[in-house]
């Protein structure tokens, strides 16, 4: 075997590991939520005990409203007590039976909660109440998406886009579906428009990234992995994806430290623990 043969062998060999590595970063990437998580439209200082004792006085002074038990369970679910969360929805669904935003509510802290057929049950029944109602279409698409529903779930995206949702997360949700079926240039619009709807989430940034990467643009893919960092330098995942353009790029050392990085703030992702293992092997 020659040497031009030979380095066209191993050529080939490293652009198939690389492949592989991407496709691997894609899977990781297909199970976010999008942008800034599933209570994306929830403040957390609306979890704060202070509110949770200000709404709870507008409950006392009437306790027949179910707007304002609504209002108190989300900040409940946004503060991860999920219980009470639930008891609340329960109350405003008592008092306002045809509260399709109850419902949908509900359901997301019935997925929290694991109960999934209960949240596919009240995201159902709010789109009865109201076939408008994108935030529900969005909330189904999500538990279709997870339970490996894809058709369905691509549907419900699509829906929330027809009904002109401004929630960023219909688009990324459906970019992660284009994304895992290879249509990366209907990802990389979707994701745009999800960074469009919301500038300071890394999310759809990692995300377009990764469909960049994939079409061998890696200077556009490096920097969207950069701006994710710069957003928010606590997700592992986009220091991972930083990691992999250095690696692709054959510059170990900083793979090595970027993989470092992203493994100290979630030991357990493996694309990092991986990662790290390749690049700073001697």
């Amino acid at each position: 075997m020659n040497a031009a043969h030979g380095n066209r062998k191993q050529e080939r060999r490293s652009g198939a590991v690389l492949a592989l590595l991407i496709a691997g970063a894609l899977l990781s990437a297909c199970q976010s939520s999008g942008p800034s998580g599933e209570l994306a439209t929830i403040d957390t200082a609306q979890g704060s005990q202070q509110n949770i004792s200000s709404l709870t006085a507008v409950i006392d002074r009437n306790p027949r409203d179910p707007e304002a038990y609504n209002v108190r369970g989300s900040a409940y679910g946004r503060g991860g007590k999920y219980q009470d969360a639930l008891k609340d929805f329960n109350t405003a669904i008592q008092l306002k039976p045809d509260f399709y935003q109850a419902y949908s509510n509900r359901a997301l802290i019935y997925r929290f909660l694991g109960d999934q057929q209960s949240a596919l049950a009240d995201y159902n029944r709010s789109i009865q109440l109201n076939p408008n109602y994108d935030a529900a279409y969005i909330g189904r698409g999500n538990l279709y998406r997870r339970a490996g529903q894809v058709t369905q779930a691509f549907n419900d995206f699509q829906k929330a886009i027809q009904l002109d949702t401004t929630d960023p997360r219909a688009y990324h949700n459906r970019g992660l579906i284009y994304q895992s079926q290879g249509q990366h240039a209907y990802a990389i619009e979707d994701f745009s428009t999800s960074i469009s709807k919301s500038p300071d989430s890394p999310e759809p940034y990692n995300g377009r990234g990764l469909s960049y990467l994939a079409m061998n643009d890696d200077e556009n893919a490096f920097a969207d992995f950069n701006q994710a960092i710069r957003l928010d330098g606590k997700v592992a995942e986009s220091w991972a994806n930083q990691a992999l353009v250095y690696e692709k790029r054959g510059d170990k050392a900083k793979a090595a430290k970027s993989y470092r990085q992203a493994v100290r703030l979630d030991p357990n992702y493996k694309p990092a623990v991986d990662g790290l293992a390749r690049t700073s092997a001697s």
